[in-house]
């Protein structure tokens, strides 16, 4: 059998208005989803389980402290006052569950237990969270209080509906969904009402992410050759930039990346970057 060959990984910030790239850290290890602090002075990610932070500037990653919790995946996020961190971990029963944690690390408190639960937004208000969950064979976006209780369902169609991110005055909640046979952006009220679509094009869209300006959304989109329904690893794809105002769309990078690349928020706090990993096979 032929041997799966490794990745290295290079954290990026792309700006917005030259789309140059600078490099924060590139690793022989694979690193996925940077997150962006709300002062701007640090980015958090996920490898092999476990988080690290890093000064923006680069330097060397820290471990950040989560207890039990060693099997987290790449759907982490920060709370909009920067105190609190969210993360999405398999430890306890091998579906991924929401769980919270203070932002220097500390024991993770479980908010979703039922799982698969995936967390991808957090309201502009700090009070709900927003994640793609699978309930009965279908996967949905749902909301649940950042203290826990019931999970309310957002969407209901058939087939995957993902990403979910807030907008910045909490009013929408960005997704994606392939309720057309395409992967695309939608847009929604915060309740759920009002789905309408944002892209229209001959790729797959995923992982909408506004800008805190309100102006923007990026997003990474996959090839037509990729299932509508996966986002996986080491593929060719876009990252794309889109007007709120205008609508008009354009290719802020073409990278080797996919799944791990912007999976969560990862705007810096002025709306000028965007963090983002890319990948390299190794010969």
């Amino acid at each position: 059998m032929a041997q799966k060959k490794a990745v290295q990984s290079t954290l990026q910030t792309i700006s917005l208005s030259s789309f140059e790239r600078d490099t924060i850290y590139h690793t022989q290890e694979h690193i996925e989803a940077p997150n962006w602090s709300p002062d701007g002075k640090t980015l958090i990610f996920n490898s092999k389980g476990l988080l690290y932070t890093i000064p923006v500037q680069g330097g060397t990653p820290e471990l950040i402290p989560t207890d039990f919790a060693k099997r987290i995946n790449n759907d982490h996020g920060i709370s909009p006052d920067g105190t609190q961190l969210v993360i999405s971990d398999q430890t306890e029963t091998g579906k991924s569950l929401i769980y919270t944690l203070p932002i220097a690390g500390g024991v993770p408190k479980k908010i979703t237990p039922l799982g698969p639960s995936y967390w991808h937004g957090w309201s502009p208000d700090g009070k709900t969270l927003a994640y793609c969950a699978e309930r009965n064979g279908n996967y949905d976006i749902y909301t649940i209080a950042v203290e826990g209780g019931k999970e309310q369902r957002l969407t209901s169609t058939e087939g995957l509906d993902d990403g979910p991110d807030y907008s910045p005055d909490g009013r929408y909640v960005y997704f994606n969904s392939m309720r057309t046979g395409t992967m695309q952006v939608w847009r929604m009220r915060s309740d759920g009402t009002h789905q309408e679509q944002i892209t229209t094009d001959e790729l797959h869209d995923w992982f909408p992410h506004p800008s805190p300006d309100g102006k923007w959304i990026v997003y990474v989109s996959f090839g037509i050759e990729v299932p509508a329904d996966k986002h996986p690893a080491n593929k060719n794809v876009q990252l794309r930039l889109m007007n709120l105002e205008t609508g008009k769309v354009q290719v802020m990078a073409k990278l080797f990346g996919g799944q791990g690349t912007i999976n969560v928020p990862s705007w810096s706090p002025d709306s000028g970057h965007i963090a983002f990993v890319s990948y390299r096979l190794n010969e």
